[in-house]
């Protein structure tokens, strides 16, 4: 059996990422059928430049903002192309994530390869900029780039995220 062959420990290694995964990719509420969205507590006034519709913070005094997936085949690769991003202000903050074992289909055959993922956080427009600037520093030939739009969140945060990017 499969799962005579886990430790605990390398489950409870591994089940921060499934769950963050799940979280950015997912959202909470849809985890379970039968659950409500979480409900979010919020002081301030719309004037500190947010105001709750349903159970996300709209952003006003903000950026359109977005989380960007990108693999890289290994930690250095991974560590190269975050600083480059960082540096030319592409982005506020890339997070790296090892341990990341991806199944796809590739020219006809099942693939599984060990990688490394990058979260990026960034404006939307420069979604374009960062793309070509994933192009042209990445050995894959088709690179993963797949960006998520943020709805809400930190209002202190997003400003960060605004003034460390690029216009």
């Amino acid at each position: 059996m499969a799962l005579s062959r886990l430790t605990s420990a390398g489950v409870r290694r591994r089940l921060p990422l499934v769950g963050a995964f799940c979280m950015l990719s997912l959202g909470f509420h849809k985890l379970h059928p039968f659950s409500t969205p979480p409900r979010l507590s919020l002081t301030g006034s719309k004037a500190q430049g947010y105001h709750r519709t349903s159970s996300i913070i709209r952003m006003e005094n903000t950026v359109p903002s977005i989380v960007v997936y990108v693999t890289v085949p290994n930690k250095e690769a991974g560590k190269k192309l975050a600083g480059s991003i960082v540096k030319e202000k592409l982005a506020a903050c890339v997070n790296r994530v090892p341990g990341i074992e991806s199944v796809y289909l590739w020219e006809g055959e099942i693939q599984t390869d060990s990688e490394e993922l990058l979260i990026i956080k960034t404006r939307e427009s420069l979604l374009n900029a960062l793309t070509e600037h994933v192009k042209a520093n990445h050995e894959y030939d088709v690179p993963e780039v797949i960006a998520l739009p943020i709805t809400g969140g930190s209002i202190p945060y997003l400003e960060w995220l605004k003034n460390s990017t690029r216009e």
